[in-house]
């Protein structure tokens, strides 16, 4: 298995040493703007081989940890230990959280944030650059969402920024936000709450996609992610009268919720797992718990949260159990500055596509025919800005909603995907290793690095950000979901991490 991971990574640098670099080389952008020198000089830095090639073999790196949230104690590390070789001031363990850290580089204002995710997702393992489903270890995590490739290429970025700051003497500071846990929506709540925010002027968020592009207006779902656990009394289950049984309390909460689907907004979300059911059919089992993600508007999230509080209460009151909640964390929607997309899409704009190559082209037909969805190839074309407009009808959930919600924020949507991918499935996994992601992650990054450039040196536009963050905030005031003397929980996926780790280990991709 491994030859034929070191064989393919061989091709991917023999492909990327003779890949054209793209955009930021000339003075003159393709409708005739110059382009500032100290944003030429980051793009140009990014351009080079060798720098596509290094921070290409820490996404890979990275890809191979295929760390679980709050466990991602390699993939952290090592974007932490490359911001401070070049540099960066980096403090660990905020926020309660030991794999969160914040790099920054520079003094005063204006203050510049990037944000950087680095956690997989469980039961993807996939082999990288196969275009059908092959694991490198069966039930093993691996990276379904690009977020190896978003770490880096927020590290990529914050660097370049650093050295043209260097070069022409750039007032100012440029922090990278290296948030654990987003998959499980964790760390960003908990980051604010520590005021690792407090002095950030605006903030870039990226994502790994098949598009290259950003938007603006609110998105998404808010989202309460809780376990509810039942406390009851065991007893043989030929005497289940002497008893008093946690499980028959998780599913008649479950029965609950199910009922209370008709009721509620059609945009609701609402999913669950039993984590703890008992261990015999003939014990009645004294504890038991369901783990429940809920999804709604900023404006419903709370009443909902509350009918399925009540479900439980519900349900221990007819077991006679006891019943804890645990809320893990609860997150916003996503609220886009449109000013800030505007600004991030016109570098996105001059960055363009990547250019890529007949064999990269014929794994993502390949890929496209074997999921069934129109084979049409890589992009070509950068995509026009998105506004996120219409009913609320649901949909994902992302922790960078609170932040959009304490400081401008847009996200950057990078290529490197084939389309047709499927989100948090193997043939994601399969896209996010190797030349394409390279591509994708340094088209991504210097779309990152021109934006942050323009907020450090032009006040115009960072005041453009600044004046329609602080109208909106005045009808949308922030205010956190989390309940009081709710803790970061840094037991989740400790026990999952741990059974695989072991076995992960002999295909891990050490990056020196």
């Amino acid at each position: 298995m491994m030859k034929r991971i070191e064989s393919s990574r061989n091709i991917f640098l023999i492909v990327c040493a003779f890949m054209v670099t793209i955009s930021g080389n000339s003075q003159v952008s393709s409708d005739g703007i110059a382009i500032d020198p100290a944003k030429e000089y980051a793009l140009n830095y990014l351009g080079q081989s060798e720098i596509v090639e290094s921070f290409g073999e820490i996404s890979d790196a990275i890809w191979s940890y295929a760390e679980l949230g709050l466990q991602e104690y390699k993939s952290s590390g090592l974007l932490a230990k490359t911001l401070e070789k070049e540099g960066f001031t980096v403090e660990m363990g905020l926020a309660g959280m030991p794999t969160c850290f914040v790099a920054t580089y520079g003094s005063g204002k204006p203050v510049i944030g990037i944000l950087g995710e680095f956690d997989a997702l469980p039961m993807l393992s996939q082999k990288g650059r196969i275009p059908s489903q092959d694991p490198i270890i069966e039930g093993a995590p691996g990276h379904g969402c690009g977020h190896n490739t978003m770490g880096t290429a927020a590290t990529a970025a914050a660097i370049a920024v650093k050295k043209a700051m260097d070069q022409y003497s750039i007032k100012g500071t440029i922090k990278v936000f290296g948030s654990p846990a987003e998959e499980n929506l964790i760390s960003r709540p908990y980051m604010i709450r520590a005021g690792l925010f407090n002095e950030v002027d605006a903030v870039i968020d990226n994502h790994s996609d098949y598009h290259f592009r950003t938007g603006y207006g609110v998105k998404g779902s808010a989202m309460f992610s809780t376990i509810f656990s039942f406390k009851g009394k065991t007893a043989h289950g030929g005497s289940a009268w002497r008893g008093n049984s946690a499980l028959d309390a998780v599913e008649l909460m479950n029965v609950a919720t199910n009922y209370l689907r008709e009721h509620l907004h059609f945009g609701h979300r609402m999913h669950y797992v039993i984590l703890e059911g008992g261990e015999a059919p003939n014990v009645v089992p004294d504890a038991a718990s369901v783990w429940y993600y809920i999804r709604n508007s900023d404006e419903k999230i709370e009443e909902m949260y509350n009918k399925v509080i009540n479900c439980a209460k519900a349900a221990a009151l007819a077991t006679g159990t006891e019943l804890e909640i645990r809320c893990l964390t609860a997150v916003h929607q996503m609220h886009a500055n449109k000013a800030a997309a505007e600004l991030y899409q016109k570098n996105i704009e001059l960055v363009g596509m990547p250019e890529w190559t007949e064999e990269e082209n014929e794994f993502a037909k390949q890929l496209q025919k074997n999921l069934g969805v129109k084979i049409k190839g890589m992009p070509n074309e950068v995509d026009s800005i998105k506004i996120y407009t219409g009913p609320f009808t649901g949909g994902g959930s992302t922790d960078v909603g609170d932040v959009s919600l304490i400081a401008p924020t847009a996200t950057i949507l990078f290529p490197g995907g084939v389309p047709g991918k499927i989100p948090h499935h193997w043939s994601s996994v399969a896209c996010n290793y190797g030349s394409l992601a390279w591509k994708g992650l340094n088209a991504g990054a210097k779309a990152i690095a021109a934006s942050a450039i323009d907020l450090l040196t032009k006040p115009d536009e960072l005041k453009k950000l600044r004046t329609e963050f602080e109208q909106y905030s005045e009808k949308h005031p922030y205010k956190t979901f989390l309940p009081e003397n709710t803790e970061p929980p840094l037991d989740i996926n400790g026990a999952l991490m741990q059974k695989w780790r072991g076995k992960m280990e002999d295909f891990y991709l050490n990056y020196k």
